[in-house]
């Protein structure tokens, strides 16, 4: 069986389970790199309405984590989490291709 390029931990699942729902939209999450942010890209996350023909989609515990080809070449083999602390709670990737990242854990550089 192959590996998944990219995967969503139970965590992370069972927030973006519990947002869709409260939002009654379909458990979806969406990842992508954009340019920007204090290291040089910057993750954004949201919820998909739709899955697009590139995309390349990889499921949890009945959630489907979402990210477009391009962005993929950034962030394969990391895993999106959600972690909580005394700061707040949020998303994270534990991205093995970052070279460098910066405090908040939203940005980062290869």
């Amino acid at each position: 069986m192959e590996q998944a390029p990219i995967s969503l931990s139970p965590a992370a699942a069972q927030r973006v389970a519990a947002i869709a729902r409260r939002q009654e939209q379909p458990a979806m999450l969406r990842l992508s790199v954009e340019g920007g942010g204090c290291s040089g890209f910057q993750y954004r996350f949201g919820l998909a309405d739709t899955r697009e023909d590139d995309d390349i989609a990889v499921e949890e515990d009945g959630v489907t984590l979402l990210v477009d080809p391009v962005s993929l070449d950034l962030v394969r083999g990391s895993t999106v989490d959600f972690v909580e602390s005394l700061g707040g709670s949020a998303f994270r990737v534990e991205n093995p291709m970052a070279a460098a990242g910066c405090g908040c854990g939203s940005s980062f550089a290869v």
